[in-house]
């Protein structure tokens, strides 16, 4: 088929990372989510 094997090489790879991104954009990791704690200073609870 090809006369250098390194360029069927690349070509392999580059069909697969193709393939994977098409995976990963079709289903697509979901997402974990994590409340937000945030601690407050102090002197937003003191008197002025």
């Amino acid at each position: 088929m090809f006369r250098r094997p390194l360029l069927l090489l690349v070509l392999v790879l580059l069909l697969a990372l193709v393939g994977g991104l098409l995976v990963i954009g079709a289903f697509p990791p979901p997402a974990t989510q994590q409340p937000v704690e945030r601690t407050l200073p102090n002197e937003r609870f003191t008197t002025r």
